[in-house]
């Protein structure tokens, strides 16, 4: 398994399995577990994705030993203050069936997440979390906690894919010591990706599929990926990537993809910052 290390000396695969949108019970933990038994050995979930239950079941099924693992998850805007994060981490832990975390992530830059991050730096120390970091932070929000604060994000997860490349962020958060991690690398399948010109070139030529070809992009730039798939087949087919290798010209390619802006949400945008202030969760 290929991994990178993180600021504090911790190494994190690189490659992982998310489960975003994945509720049922059922087909979550099924999805998990053939994850892990494909090799996968990176876990990404979040209290907002309402499966941590499922996740635990599938972790404790697989029989893989602690110390193999990498488990994420994510405090939600709805418990981001000093005191709610402490509980909502404990709460996330019973679910999970664990003893510790990998990571724990903001999941939104959004709330007292100035409280949350405080309280998460006291969990860090206390050996119950092995790296903590953010997610969705823009670099003014990300350089505003670092300045602020004794420990310096391990993480930060934003979306990254063909269409959206980050390469300011990247380099940003590569000059800070942040480790990069792409959230929807196949970009959902929006824009005709696995009918893309570009990207079905490239993979015909390493006789791939588009996906692989896409998580071999990120994985070169040194990106943690966290595909998603509750079929068999692709999450087996993600996981092979490390057999082959783009080069220069195909990166090049991909390139000119780059619209250089989200498919999604604007972080940026007054009424996402109102929206996600507002979406509680029955957590």
């Amino acid at each position: 398994m290929q991994s990178i290390t993180l600021n504090n000396g911790v190494k994190m695969p690189i490659i992982g399995f998310g489960v975003y949108q994945v509720p049922d019970a059922e087909e979550c933990e099924k999805a998990v577990y053939e994850a892990l038994m494909a090799g996968y050995r990176l876990i990404d979930t979040a209290s907002g994705y309402l499966n941590e239950e499922a996740v635990g079941r599938a972790i404790k099924r697989s029989n893989i030993p602690r110390e193999e693992l990498f488990i994420t998850t994510k405090l939600w805007v709805q418990d981001a203050n000093y005191e709610s994060a402490k509980l909502a981490f404990a709460k996330s832990l019973k679910k999970l069936q664990l003893d510790y975390l990998d990571l724990y992530l903001i999941h939104q830059p959004f709330g007292d997440y100035y409280g949350a991050w405080h309280a998460m730096e006291e969990l860090y120390r206390e050996g119950k979390i092995r790296a903590i970091g953010v997610s969705n932070f823009l670099p003014d929000r990300l350089m505003d906690l670092i300045v602020h604060n004794e420990i310096v994000p391990a993480v930060n997860q934003v979306e990254t894919h063909p269409f959206y490349h980050q390469i300011e962020s990247s380099a940003f958060m590569k000059a800070q010591g942040v480790q990069h991690q792409s959230w929807a690398p196949l970009a959902k399948g929006l824009n005709n990706l696995f009918g893309n010109e570009v990207l079905v070139s490239i993979a015909e030529k390493h006789n791939k599929s588009v996906a692989q070809v896409v998580l071999r992009w990120l994985v070169q730039r040194g990106i943690v990926v966290i595909p998603k798939s509750v079929k068999k087949e692709r999450i087996v087919e993600n996981f092979n990537i490390f057999d082959f290798e783009l080069s220069t010209d195909d990166i090049e390619q991909i390139s000119t993809l780059d619209t250089r802006k989200s498919l999604f949400l604007s972080y940026r945008d007054p009424e996402v910052a109102k929206m996600m202030g507002n979406w509680k969760v029955d957590l």
